[in-house]
C-alpha cells in the first residue's frame, strides 16, 4: 500500500474488495460500469489537466509556506468585521471537532438534540440582545441577511401597500458598504426600488414600504433612532436594523426602538475573520412575521413519552413546498459558526459579554482622548467602538503599514478605527505613535483604559439578558468542556457511521484538509485589507478557481456565493445579465423540469424569472418533447434552462445534449444545478453536456463539512461568454468586466473553508479525482444490487444502472401500516441516520453512500436496510405497537423496569449483532411535530412554562 498517497485514504474500498463488488453488481470492471452508467458522447477525452497530485505531508509543508505569504497586520479596518477571541475550548472541541463538523443538517432530531440545543442557545441570544420576539438558526452573512430582511418586509406589506403597488425602500446611507451592494443586486429583479439618504432627511411618504438602519453606523456613529421609527409606524413604514451584536450589550436594543426586524453577524462572537467567512449571521423579529422568516427555526416541542425535545420548526416554509412562491431561496445556515457564536455567550454569559464591549468601548474612548491631544480630533458625536478622526490619511497609511497596522481610509482626510476584543492598552500605544510620528510630534503613552462613556445616556442599555441558567453555570473551562461534550454524545456524526443522504454527499472531510483553518495565518485576515497583504490567500483562491474550470471545462469561477442556493441565483444573475447586455432583457422565461431541487424555481423567482415548468417521463427522465415544445413556444422570451445532472433521480440521462442544444436552438442558456457533480468528475463536466453555467456545491463534492447544516460554498463556473458578468465587491474589485453587484458581503465569501477543497483537489490530483467519481458510481452501484429483492428501485439508466445515488421506492409498505419516517426512525436503532426521506419522490429513500465508505460500512448499512425489510413484513396496519412505530428506543426505555411491548428489549436496541460493539443512543423517543408547530417556542424558556392544560 502506498502510505503517502492520499486518495488511498480518502476513497473507501480496498483493491481487495473490488472482485466482490464487482461480482455482486454483475460487472468485470469499475470500467465495465462506467460505461454502463454514463452516456458514452458525454465521456472526457483526456485526463483532467491538473498538477499531480500531493502527499498529505508535502500539502502540509505546502499550505505553511503559502500562508506565510500573508501578512497578518493588527485589524482596525471594521465594516462589519472584526479580530475575536476564539476560546481556547470551543476551538478544541468543536471548531476542530468532527463530532460537531461533520453532522447533518439535523433534519433527524432524535439523533440530533445536541447541536439543536446549540443553535437553541444561539436563537436565544440573538433575541435576547436584540430585543425581538423571534430569530432564526442563522443566516449566511450580514449583506444577505439584510437582503432577506427586505424581502420579508416587502412580503409583509399592508393591503393597501400591495394593491397600490408600493415597492420604494429606503437604505440609510449610514449602511454596510457591502450591504447597500448586495440589496442592490437583490432588490432590482423583484421590483423593489433602493432609495438611499440621510435618516433625519427622510420624508417618510407613502412610497415606502420599509427602511433600514445601521446601528452603529459604518464608521461608528451611534443614533437614537427611535423617533425615526415611532415616525415610520405612523407612516405604515416597518423598518429593519443591521446592528452589531457586541454593541447590544451596552445599547439599548433595536426591539426596544420598535424594529420590526433585526439582522447583523455573529462573527465577533468567537469566529475568526477567516477573509471574510464563515461566519453566522442571524435574523430576528416579530412573531407575527415567523410564517415569512427566512432559513431555519429550531423550536421546543414534546417527544412521545411528553419529554421536551428539539427540532427544526416550521418546516412548510422550506422551498420545496412554495417552490416559485417562495420569497426566499435560502434552505441552509451556517450552523457550525452559529455553535460557536452560541457557546461564546455561553461561556462568558451576560456579565462575561457586558466586560468585553465595555473594554471595547473604553479602548476607543482613551485612544479618541488621547489623539485628541496630538491635535487629531475625532468626530463621531457618539460612538462604540468605531472613532473617525481627521488626518492626512496618505501619511498616517504609510506610518501604519510600515508598522503592520491597518486602519480605513474613508478619504484623504478622514480616518476611521475599529477597536476590538483583543485591542490592548500597548495596542493603543502603538496608534499613538503612528499617529504621532505621520504628524512629526512627539508620542506619549497612556498607562490604563479609561472609565469614561462616549454613549449617550438614552441609549445605554438597562434591559437584562441571557438570564437563563444555561449562559450563567458554564464560565470555568471545565464546565463548558463537559458542556460541549454532552452535548456532543447527542448527535450522530459522520465520526459515528455512514450519512447517506441523497443529493448531500456526506464524505470524508479529511483531517489533512480542515487543519490549516486553524492557521492564523490563514484565519485572521481581514477581507478588505490591502491585497498585497492577502498574497497567500489570492494565490490560493485562483488557484482554485483554476481548477474548479478544468473540473467543469468553463473558462471563469467567481467563489463569492457562500451556498448552493447563493449559487444558483448567482448563475441566474449572469444569465439575466448577459442577455440584458444584448438588449434581450425580455429574455425572463426559466424552464425548471417537475423534477427540480425545490430552491431552483425560488431562486428563479427572486432573479425575477417566469418559471414554466416541464413534465417528466414515467422514467424519472425530462420529457423532451414537452421541453421542445415549451422552448419553441417561449422561444421569443426563453431566458434558460435549469437542468440537474445527473438528475435528481440518479440517472445519467443520456438526452442531455439534445437538451442543452434544444434550449440555445431558442435563445436560452442552460444553468447545470452542480448538487450531483460528484458523479461527473473527470468523467464527464458540465461545458461537454452543453451547460453555460453550473453551481458547484463545496460542502459535497470538494469536501467541506456539512458542519450540520453549514458552512455552505456555492461557487459559479461559467463559459467565456458569461465571464464577463461574474459579481463583483465594493471594497475590492473582483468579478468580470461588466460585474454584477454583490452575491454576497465578502469579496471572495467563506474564503477560509475554501482551503479544504484546494486542498482535497491538491492531494487527489487528477487521477485520484477521477478515481472517486467511479468508486462513488461503484459504491451506489453494488448496494443498489443489494438492495434488489427487498427494495423496489425507481429509475435507472438504459443499462440498469444507478449513477451516485438511488431511490427506494417505500410506498407500498402503508399496506402493513408502515410510513417511510417509520423507517428512518427505525435506522437510528442500528446506528445510522437516515438517507434523504421523502424527496425527490414521496415516500421514498434516496441512498447516495458517496466514494468515502468502505465495504464494511456499506454490507453493515444494507444489512440494516434488509433486516429493517423483514421487520416490514411482519407488521400489519392495525398493530400500531410495532418496533418500527416505536422507533426510536431509547437508554431510558430498555432500563425501566416494566416494558410493555409485544418484542424484546434486544430486539428493540440490538437487532443486529454489529451494534453492541458501538451503540449510539437517541436521547429522545420521536418528536411531536405537530405539538411543537402549535406551541411555538424559539428561545431557551423552560417547557413547562408552554405546556396545555
Amino acid at each position: 500500500m502506498k502510505t503517502d498517497a492520499f486518495a488511498l485514504r480518502h476513497i473507501g474500498p480496498r483493491e481487495t474488495d473490488l472482485q466482490h463488488m464487482l461480482k455482486t453488481i454483475g460487472v468485470d470492471s469499475i470500467e465495465q460500469l462506467v460505461y454502463e452508467t454514463l452516456p458514452d458522447d458525454i465521456r472526457l477525452k483526456a485526463p483532467l489537466n491538473l498538477d499531480p497530485a500531493m502527499t498529505e505531508y508535502e500539502f502540509a509543508n505546502h499550505i505553511q509556506e503559502l500562508g506565510k505569504k500573508n501578512k497578518v497586520f493588527k485589524s482596525y479596518i471594521g465594516l462589519g468585521y472584526h479580530p475575536t477571541i476564539v476560546p481556547a475550548p470551543i476551538q478544541r472541541n468543536i471548531f476542530e471537532n468532527p463530532g460537531w463538523y461533520t453532522a447533518y443538517t439535523p433534519y433527524q432530531a432524535e439523533i440530533a438534540q445536541g447541536r439543536l440545543e446549540a443553535i437553541l442557545n444561539f436563537q436565544t441570544t440573538v433575541i435576547e440582545l436584540t430585543g425581538m420576539e423571534i430569530a432564526n438558526a442563522s443566516l449566511l452573512d450580514e449583506g444577505t441577511a439584510a437582503a432577506e430582511a427586505m424581502a420579508l418586509l416587502f412580503d409583509v406589506r399592508t393591503r393597501d401597500q400591495k394593491k397600490n403597488n408600493t415597492h420604494k425602500f429606503f437604505v440609510s446611507e449610514e449602511i454596510l458598504p457591502q450591504t447597500l451592494s448586495v440589496l442592490q443586486t437583490r432588490s432590482t429583479p423583484i421590483g423593489i426600488e433602493l432609495v438611499v439618504g440621510n435618516h433625519e432627511t427622510f420624508d417618510f411618504s407613502n412610497e415606502f414600504f420599509g427602511a433600514i438602519l445601521q446601528y452603529p453606523g459604518k464608521y461608528g456613529q451611534v443614533n437614537d433612532y427611535s423617533t425615526f421609527v415611532a415616525k415610520a409606524k405612523e407612516n405604515e413604514i416597518k423598518v429593519a436594523f443591521a446592528a452589531d451584536i457586541l454593541s447590544l450589550a451596552t445599547l439599548t436594543s433595536p426591539g426596544e426602538m420598535g424594529a420590526a426586524v433585526v439582522v447583523g453577524t455573529t462573527q465577533r462572537f468567537g469566529v475568526p475573520m477567516g477573509y471574510g467567512g464563515p461566519h453566522a449571521a442571524y435574523f430576528a423579529t416579530k412573531d407575527e412575521y415567523k410564517r415569512s422568516m427566512p432559513g431555519r427555526i429550531i423550536g421546543v416541542s414534546v417527544d412521545t413519552n411528553g419529554n421536551r425535545a428539539l427540532r427544526m420548526a416550521l418546516g412548510t416554509r422550506e422551498q420545496h413546498i412554495k417552490r416559485e412562491k417562495a420569497t426566499s431561496n435560502i434552505c441552509t445556515a451556517q450552523v457550525l459558526l452559529a455553535v460557536m457564536a452560541g457557546m461564546y455567550a455561553v461561556y462568558h454569559g451576560p456579565e462575561g459579554l457586558k466586560y468585553i464591549a465595555n473594554k471595547v468601548h473604553a479602548s476607543a474612548v482613551t485612544t479618541a482622548e488621547a489623539l485628541n491631544k496630538l491635535g487629531v480630533f475625532q468626530t463621531n458625536t457618539a460612538y462604540f467602538d468605531t472613532i473617525l478622526v481627521k488626518a492626512d490619511a496618505q501619511k498616517v497609511k504609510a506610518v501604519a503599514e510600515k508598522n503592520e497596522v491597518n486602519f480605513f481610509y474613508v478619504d484623504a482626510d478622514t480616518i476611521s478605527i475599529s477597536f476590538n476584543e483583543t485591542t490592548s492598552v500597548a495596542d493603543i500605544n502603538q496608534i499613538i505613535a503612528i499617529f504621532a510620528e505621520a504628524l512629526g510630534k512627539e508620542t506619549f503613552t497612556v498607562s490604563e483604559l479609561t472609565e469614561a462613556s462616549q454613549l449617550p445616556a438614552s441609549l445605554e442599555r438597562t434591559s437584562s439578558f441571557l438570564t437563563h441558567d444555561v449562559f450563567n453555570n458554564h464560565h470555568s473551562e471545565s464546565q463548558i468542556m463537559r458542556y460541549i461534550k454532552k452535548l456532543e454524545r447527542k448527535d450522530l456524526s459522520l465520526n459515528h457511521s455512514m450519512i447517506s443522504l441523497g443529493s448531500c454527499t456526506m464524505k470524508l472531510n479529511a483531517a489533512s484538509e480542515m487543519l490549516p483553518l486553524s492557521m492564523p495565518n490563514w484565519n485572521s485576515i481581514h477581507p478588505f485589507a490591502p491585497v498585497e497583504q492577502a498574497e497567500g490567500y489570492i494565490t490560493m483562491l485562483k488557484k482554485l478557481e483554476e481548477q474548479l474550470n478544468v473540473i467543469t471545462g468553463f473558462a471563469g469561477t467567481t467563489l463569492q456565493p457562500n451556498s448552493g442556493a447563493q449559487g444558483e441565483y448567482a448563475g441566474l444573475m449572469a444569465i439575466r445579465a448577459y442577455h440584458m447586455s444584448r438588449n434581450e432583457g425580455h429574455r425572463n422565461v426559466c424552464l425548471i423540469p417537475s423534477s427540480a431541487h425545490g430552491t431552483n424555481p425560488a431562486s428563479a423567482a427572486m432573479a425575477g424569472m417566469k418559471i414554466i415548468v416541464t413534465k417528466t417521463t414515467p422514467e424519472g427522465n425530462i420529457d423532451v418533447e414537452d421541453l421542445r415544445e415549451k422552448a419553441i413556444e417561449h422561444k421569443d422570451d426563453l431566458s434558460c434552462l435549469m437542468v440537474t445532472y445527473p438528475s435528481t433521480h440518479g440517472v445519467f440521462e443520456s438526452s442531455i445534449i439534445e437538451i442543452t442544444k434544444l434550449i440555445h436552438e431558442n435563445g436560452g442558456l442552460v444553468y447545470m444545478d452542480g448538487a450531483n457533480m460528484n458523479a461527473q468528475v473527470g468523467l464527464t463536466n458540465p461545458a461537454t453536456i452543453g451547460a453555460d453555467v453550473c453551481h458547484l456545491n463545496l460542502h459535497k463534492t470538494f469536501a467541506i463539512p456539512h458542519g450540520g447544516g453549514g458552512p455552505g460554498v456555492g461557487p459559479i463556473c461559467v463559459n467565456e461568454k458569461l465571464v464577463p458578468f461574474l459579481p463583483t465587491n465594493p471594497i475590492l474589485k473582483v468579478g468580470g468586466e461588466q460585474a454584477i453587484t454583490a452575491i454576497s458581503s465578502a469579496p471572495y465569501g467563506s474564503a477560509l473553508v475554501c482551503l479544504i477543497s484546494y486542498g482535497y483537489i491538491t492531494m487527489m490530483g487528477a487521477e485520484g479525482l477521477k478515481s472517486a467519481t467511479e468508486h462513488a458510481i461503484l459504491n451506489a452501484n453494488y448496494m443498489k444490487s443489494r438492495f434488489e429483492g427487498h427494495y423496489p428501485i425507481l429509475y435507472t439508466g438504459e443499462c440498469g444502472r444507478a449513477a451516485h445515488e438511488m431511490i427506494l421506492d417505500c410506498r407500498s409498505f402503508k399496506e402493513n401500516g408502515i410510513e417511510v419516517g417509520d423507517i428512518a426512525k427505525r435506522l437510528m436503532d442500528y446506528g445510522f441516520h437516515a438517507p434523504t426521506v421523502s424527496f425527490p419522490v414521496a415516500g421514498t429513500l434516496m441512498i447516495e453512500p458517496t466514494e468515502s465508505e468502505d465495504l464494511a460500512e456499506l454490507d453493515r448499512f444494507c444489512d440494516a436496510l434488509i433486516s429493517i425489510r423483514k421487520e416490514i413484513e411482519a407488521a400489519t396496519a392495525d398493530d400500531k405497537n410495532n418496533v418500527l412505530k416505536n422507533a426510536p428506543h431509547t437508554l431510558a426505555m430498555l432500563t425501566t423496569d416494566s416494558w410493555d411491548f409485544p418484542y424484546t428489549r434486544e430486539k428493540a436496541a440490538y437487532p443486529l449483532d454489529y451494534i453492541a460493539e458501538n451503540k449510539f443512543w437517541p436521547s429522545v423517543r420521536r418528536v411531536d411535530d405537530a405539538y411543537g408547530d402549535r406551541n411555538l417556542v424559539c428561545s431557551c424558556a423552560p417547557i413547562e412554562a408552554y405546556m396545555e392544560n
